[in-house]
C-alpha cells in the first residue's frame, strides 16, 4: 500500500508540474500534424521500450508527463535548441471519430475543406479557414484504405465518397485549388499510405500505384505552396504492396516500430526543408539531394 501511495502521489506532483510549465504562445512557427493511427505511429517513432511503446499507445497525455515524448517533437526540440529555431510541432486526431467519422481519404479532405469551407467548423472540424488563422504549416493524410480503389462508374463524381481513380483525381484537384487560396501556409501532404498484399488485390493495388503516380506527376505542380512527402513509395519501394517486413504483420497494413522510427526522421528532414528550403535541398522521400 506505501509503494501505491508513493506512486500516485509521484503520478499527482508530475501533473501539477507539467500544469504549471509555460507555453511559448508565439512560436517562430507552428504546425499541425493531423492524422489518425498510421500518423501516429510515424509521429511516435520506434518507442525506446516495450514499456514506453505501450503507455504512449494508450494515452500521449500520460506519456508526456511521464516524459516518453514521441519521436517527432523530440526531434524539434533538439534542432530547435542546436539552430536557436523555434518550431513547434503539434498533432490533431482528423476527422475525429465522431460526429464525422473515421474517414480521412480524398473525398473528406474535399467535403470538409472545400464543399463546407466557411468560418466555422463543419460537424465540429476545422475548415481551411480556421486552421490557416493557427498554423503556418498543415500535414495531413490518409489511412491505408485509401487505396482500396474500385473500377471508375460510367460518371466520375466530385460529391460521391465512392473510391475510385475518376473520383479521386477530381477531388484532388479541387483541393489543390483550394490549398492555392492559402500562399501564405505550406501544405506537406503523404502520398500512400499502402496495403499489404493479403489485404487488397492486384488491379486495386495497380490502381493506387496509377493514382500516387499522378499525385506526384500531374498533380503537383512546381513554385507553389504544396509539398509531397512519399510515403507510398518507401513503403513499397518500387512494388505494388506494402512490404510485409514494413508492416505491423502480413495481415496488418500498419507501419511496425523499426520502419516507423526509419520514416519520422524522413519526415522530420522534409518538414524543416520545406520551412527553411522550400523543398529544395530533400527528394520527395525525405533524403537529402
Amino acid at each position: 500500500m506505501k509503494t501505491a501511495s508513493l506512486y500516485l502521489s509521484l503520478f499527482l506532483a508530475i501533473i501539477a508540474l507539467s500544469s504549471c510549465k509555460p507555453k511559448d504562445k508565439n512560436p517562430e512557427m507552428n504546425i499541425i500534424f493531423l492524422h489518425h493511427s498510421t500518423g501516429r505511429i510515424i509521429w511516435n517513432g520506434e518507442p525506446s521500450s516495450k514499456i514506453a511503446g505501450k503507455i504512449r499507445n494508450r494515452s500521449n497525455r500520460l506519456a508526456n508527463i511521464l516524459g516518453i515524448k514521441a519521436e517527432l517533437p523530440k526531434l524539434m526540440e533538439k534542432y530547435n535548441k542546436k539552430n536557436r529555431k523555434n518550431y513547434q510541432i503539434n498533432e490533431m486526431i482528423f476527422p475525429k471519430n465522431a460526429p464525422y467519422g473515421w474517414k480521412n481519404y480524398p473525398y473528406d479532405y474535399y467535403n470538409i475543406w472545400v464543399r463546407n469551407a466557411g468560418n466555422k467548423p463543419y460537424m465540429e472540424e476545422p475548415t481551411l479557414e480556421l486552421l490557416t488563422k493557427d498554423y503556418g504549416v498543415i500535414i495531413f493524410k490518409h489511412c491505408f484504405p485509401v487505396s482500396s480503389i474500385r473500377p471508375d462508374k460510367d460518371t466520375a463524381d466530385i460529391n460521391s465518397e465512392f473510391k475510385s481513380l475518376s473520383n479521386y483525381k477530381l477531388q484532388y484537384l479541387a483541393l489543390r485549388d483550394k490549398l492555392h487560396d492559402y500562399p501564405g501556409t505550406k501544405f506537406i501532404l503523404f502520398t500512400g499510405a499502402a496495403l499489404v498484399e493479403s489485404s487488397t488485390t492486384e488491379d486495386e493495388a495497380q490502381r493506387a500505384n496509377d493514382f500516387f503516380h499522378w499525385v506526384k506527376n500531374e498533380w503537383d505542380t512546381p513554385n507553389d505552396n504544396i509539398y509531397l512527402w512519399d510515403l507510398y513509395a518507401l513503403q513499397t519501394e518500387d512494388g505494388l504492396y506494402f512490404k510485409d517486413e514494413y508492416a505491423a504483420s502480413p495481415n496488418d497494413s500498419h507501419p511496425n516500430a523499426q520502419f516507423a522510427g526509419r520514416m519520422v526522421k524522413l519526415l522530420f528532414n522534409r518538414i524543416i526543408d520545406v520551412i527553411e528550403n522550400n523543398g529544395s535541398k530533400t527528394r520527395l522521400n525525405g533524403e537529402p539531394i
